[in-house]
């Protein structure tokens, strides 16, 4: 054969071999990238359906930490809702770029609002923690109070059962002054004209604002109710009262005096001053008078 054919017909062949060697290799190549890529997107997808697991988890144990029915049906429809995306995740290919983005958007969505949900219940059993202890103080009141007035041991008892401690408001600083006829301070009970009981009513951000009435009650010595404020409520039952105020109470810490003309004999001794608002006893002190 001639060699002006030969010579280029193999250069030709050479050529054909180089590139098709050529387009192996790099096809080879891509097959490797696309299959490392194709790994990292089912470990991507697979960490996914972990964290959806995960919060799911996290739900079931939050409704177990909390007796509100309102935030346990919250939490409920939540957790729902992250079980429907875990279960389109498992049916979506991990080479389905785009709707694997949706699902990590809404992962994203999930997260924050289980996070919301942590901080609100974690805030609602310190909460509790702090109703808790301020139960225990208001019980031991009420212990006090009940051996001081006369008649209202038996109902003591089912009151502190009825009583809703967070919103109860809570008088403290109670004190009673006795005052002669020009107003100044009387030292001996013989002088008294006129008797002015003094009280704060304790900061309550839980229990509602508007009017309220302030009942005083003063017990003399003999057990009598020192009479003049007309009568109240209380545990089901009429009783006297010694003075009463009406004011407007909005949550904050509020100062209250309250004053009544004396016209009976008072004798020497121990004179208890009961507050009541609301249908309950909110704070209680003995004053002994010579």
């Amino acid at each position: 054969m001639n060699k002006k054919i030969v010579l280029p017909l193999v250069a030709v062949i050479v050529l054909l071999v180089a590139g098709v060697a050529y387009l192996a290799f790099n096809l080879d190549k891509q097959k490797k990238a696309n299959q490392e890529m194709q790994e990292l997107a089912d470990l991507d997808k697979k960490e996914m359906e972990n964290e959806y697991e995960q919060f799911a988890r996290q739900y079931s144990e939050m409704k177990t930490q909390i007796n509100n029915d309102s935030i346990i049906a919250q939490l409920t429809q939540e957790q729902m809702r992250t079980q429907e995306l875990l279960e389109e995740l498992k049916q979506v290919k991990a080479s389905d770029a785009r709707e694997i983005a949706r699902l990590k958007k809404e992962l994203a969505t999930v997260r924050a609002v289980l996070r919301t949900y942590v901080l609100e219940i974690d805030s609602l059993n310190r909460l509790n923690e702090n109703l808790t202890a301020e139960n225990t103080r208001v019980k031991g009141q009420y212990a006090e109070a009940t051996r001081q007035i006369e008649g209202l041991s038996n109902e003591r008892a089912s009151l502190s059962q009825k009583v809703a401690i967070a919103a109860q408001l809570d008088a403290t600083g109670i004190t009673m002054t006795l005052k002669k006829k020009n107003g100044k301070v009387a030292k001996k009970i013989k002088d008294c004209k006129s008797i002015q009981v003094d009280f704060t009513v304790a900061k309550n951000v839980t229990a509602s604002n508007g009017m309220r009435t302030f009942y005083v009650r003063i017990t003399a010595p003999n057990g009598n109710t020192l009479s003049g404020g007309g009568s109240f409520q209380y545990e089901n039952r009429s009783i006297e009262c010694t003075m009463k105020r009406q004011v407007e109470y909005t949550g904050e810490a509020l100062t209250l005096s309250t004053f009544r003309q004396v016209s009976e004999f008072l004798e020497a001794g121990n004179y208890t001053v009961s507050i009541f608002a609301d249908g309950n006893m909110i704070g209680s002190r003995t004053f002994s008078f010579k």
